[in-house]
């Protein structure tokens, strides 16, 4: 089945599909040579002809040819298998990377970058080039027995096309069988995602059970959905095999009352019978690949879905410099919505001096969050411009917008490396002076020193050694290390004592001379040092004032 769509996924290169389905033809025709051959050997040994072992040397000498074109064969398909999965990828990630973080189904977007991208490499390298194969290599010995026994050959014939045709007629439902057990398979790998990520979380509600009878219920859909389409698959596989083993006995049965009539020589016979078994085994390898390959024709919805999926920013701009350090930032007149809602924020105007910390209050979903992630540029906004340095957030690479602005969330994410690398994120090239210095800052880095390798230990995914506290210092001493002109606090300071936030926020503002500082807080304790305050509701700006904001202030914010 030839679905373009998967090819253009792909990007499949046609010449080296090609090159695989000429090496395909050219080892079933050493294999049809061996068979003539071998014919010839023994019915010289029978007749005791003096040409046996000029035969027999010429079949070794078919058997290495053979050996090369499979040695040529199997290196080339691993190649072309390669780039094709390193091209859809790349391309699958570059996409997933586009997409807003909230917006991502981490589940999902596994099995289709896994799963699916496997099986196009089996479509393109192993499918693609045995259905030519198959076009022309049957075809091909029908007519070569033709010339021993037109009988036999017309029964390879009928034979031949009901095992290629007939199956093929189930391969549409097969398929659209498969993309709903895709679909399946999908939502159970996001739904298992999902249970581990929230494993603590459900132990402590008590829905450890009823978590485990959702994933119970969604594996038992998906073992039921493939068992019928298992079903369905042996019938088509069942009618092909039949063909081929029917076609077999009826092509021995017309030779041998051809050879046992005089019509037929001994020779003749016995390399009919051979090229019999040689006119069905690219059919039977045909059907082994189909089902290689069937995987990535049922992925073409994911690829499809995770393809459409709505970028959240356009492409980089050309602007390679970083801000100054100090930087001002702007916000003019920015409207952004989330798909499909009436969240986010509505013609917001602010300018911040360079240098200035400015604390950020409301309460939840008024849209302090999305003013953060406008600033990274996670989302860009549907109407107006965010300014750094005077510039369109917009016109900087990727490279460039990174060193500008940092933004610290209040959930950080942290990586399977060394505490080092951690910290190096945003500036590779630190020191180890200025690791320990910014770790001193973040009042992380006794907590750092008694790990068991102190900074060269290896954090556990998303560094579950340490308590939320100590991931939230962490990477506000990440942040510091990066020097970045401008730092967005995102309710960092949630999970630590009110002593220890005083401290905290005392340091980093005594740092902030180089940097303009944006403070996302609940609390009057993240924001103690702000130079100005706004508050956000409904994502409009409602007020506006000098110095941090008043216990009032934020008590009307968490309302």
């Amino acid at each position: 089945m030839l679905h373009r769509r998967l090819l253009h996924l792909a990007g499949a290169a046609p010449g080296a599909i090609c090159a695989l389905a000429a090496l395909g033809v050219a080892l079933c025709g050493v294999h049809v040579t061996f068979a003539v051959l071998a014919g010839e050997a023994v019915a010289a040994v029978v007749h005791g002809r003096g040409q046996v072992l000029a035969l027999l040397l010429l079949l070794g000498v078919v058997a290495a040819v053979r050996a090369v074109l499979v040695w040529a064969q199997e290196p080339l398909a691993a190649r072309t298998g390669v780039a094709v999965r390193v091209r859809l990828r790349a391309r699958l990630l570059r996409q997933l990377q586009a997409v807003p973080a909230g917006e991502r189904d981490s589940g999902r977007a596994a099995a289709t970058v896994l799963d699916g991208v496997n099986g196009v490499d089996a479509y393109c390298t192993r499918y693609l080039p045995q259905l030519v194969v198959t076009a022309v290599v049957p075809l091909g010995v029908v007519l070569l027995v033709g010339t021993y026994s037109p009988a036999a050959a017309g029964v390879l014939a009928g034979s031949a096309a009901v095992a290629v045709l007939l199956p093929r007629l189930g391969d549409a439902r097969l398929v659209r069988h498969g993309r709903l057990r895709w679909q399946r398979f999908e939502e159970l790998a996001g739904d298992y995602v999902e249970a581990l990520q929230s494993i603590p979380l459900l132990r402590s509600f008590g829905a450890s059970e009823r978590a485990g009878d959702r994933l119970a219920g969604r594996a038992e859909a998906l073992r039921t959905s493939t068992m019928h389409q298992l079903r369905w698959s042996m019938v088509d596989t069942g009618v092909g095999v039949l063909a081929m083993q029917l076609g077999v006995v009826l092509a021995v049965v017309v030779t041998l009352v051809d050879a046992a009539r005089g019509i037929l020589p001994v020779a003749g016979a016995i390399t009919v019978l051979l090229l019999a078994r040689e006119c069905f085994r690219p059919v039977t390898d045909l059907a082994r690949h189909w089902h290689a390959g069937y995987l990535g024709l049922t992925a073409v919805d994911g690829f499809d879905r995770l393809l459409s999926a709505r970028s959240a920013v356009t492409d980089d701009g050309t602007r390679s410099r970083p801000a100054s350090s100090p930087a001002a930032v702007a916000l003019e007149q920015v409207t952004y919505r989330y798909p499909g809602t009436d969240v986010g924020v509505t013609d917001v105007t602010l300018h911040i001096a360079p240098g200035e910390t400015l604390a950020v209050v409301g309460p939840s979903g008024s849209g302090k969050s999305t003013l953060a992630r406008l600033l990274e540029r996670d989302v860009d906004p549907d109407l107006g411009t965010v300014r750094v340095d005077g510039a369109d957030l917009r016109t900087f690479d990727r490279a460039a917008r990174v060193r500008s602005v940092v933004v610290v969330p209040q959930d950080p994410a942290l990586f399977a490396w060394t505490v080092r690398d951690n910290l190096r994120l945003y500036r590779p090239g630190a020191t180890d002076a200025e690791l320990e210095d910014a770790a001193r800052a973040a009042e992380v880095h006794d907590v750092l020193l008694a790990l068991p390798q102190g900074y060269s230990t290896v954090l556990a995914e998303d560094g579950a050694q340490l308590s939320g506290g100590q991931r939230q210092r962490l990477a506000v001493a990440r942040a510091l290390v990066s020097r970045a002109p401008v730092l967005v606090l995102d309710e960092v300071t949630s999970a630590l004592d009110p002593e220890t936030e005083r401290r905290l926020v005392r340091t980093v503002a005594g740092r902030a001379g180089h940097r303009t500082t944006i403070v996302v807080a609940h609390r009057a304790g993240a924001c103690a040092h702000a130079d100005r305050w706004i508050a956000l509701e409904g994502g409009r700006v409602v007020g506006s004032g000098d110095g941090p904001p008043t216990e009032r202030v934020l008590a009307g914010a968490d309302r």
